[in-house]
């Protein structure tokens, strides 16, 4: 009789090691799947703006400072180690360009959320009033890369992202 309770032990103490392995390999995933990829160059924000204006023409916009950035997007510029704004110089113009490096890689989520909420409500009140820069609109680009966030809405969003990418590197 005496056999019966050491096999028990051992299958309980066989099912508590599968579960701390189990409980161990589910943190390890967890923990590989919440880390933000990070970029090999970290540079300031004016330089990957700089780079954006050498490859596409932002003259037709105007920067815009901390508070603009908070009334459009919501975000708090304490929250980032640098950013660049620049907006169409009239409401009935789409043309955003938004580079931000987020201080906190947690924050980064919430950030873009804001951003694509903006994204979404300009174009709903562009979609039947301006269908040309709504298409602009539909084309944008919102994007992370480690902390570094990318809205970009132009006829040339391809060329700013590969500059944003290209920054990167």
């Amino acid at each position: 009789m005496p056999k019966i309770p050491d096999r028990m032990h051992e299958r309980s103490m066989t099912n508590i090691a599968v579960l701390v392995l189990s409980a161990v390999f589910i943190a390890a995933v967890a923990a590989g799947c919440s880390t933000p990829r990070t970029v090999s160059h970290q540079p300031p924000v004016s330089e990957i703006s700089d780079k954006i204006a050498q490859a596409v023409d932002l003259s037709a916009m105007k920067a815009g400072d901390s508070s603009k950035l908070q009334k459009l997007y919501g975000i708090n510029a304490d929250k980032l180690d640098g950013f660049a704004l620049y907006t169409a110089p009239s409401n009935v113009k789409a043309d955003e360009l938004v580079v931000l490096k987020v201080k906190d890689a947690g924050d980064v989520d919430a950030i873009k959320d804001n951003i694509a909420k903006k994204v979404d409500s300009q174009a709903a009140s562009f979609k039947d009033y301006l269908p040309e820069q709504y298409y602009l609109i539909e084309q944008h680009v919102l994007k992370s890369s480690g902390n570094y966030v990318l809205l970009a809405i132009s006829k040339d969003t391809a060329g700013i992202e590969a500059a944003f990418d290209d920054s990167l590197k």
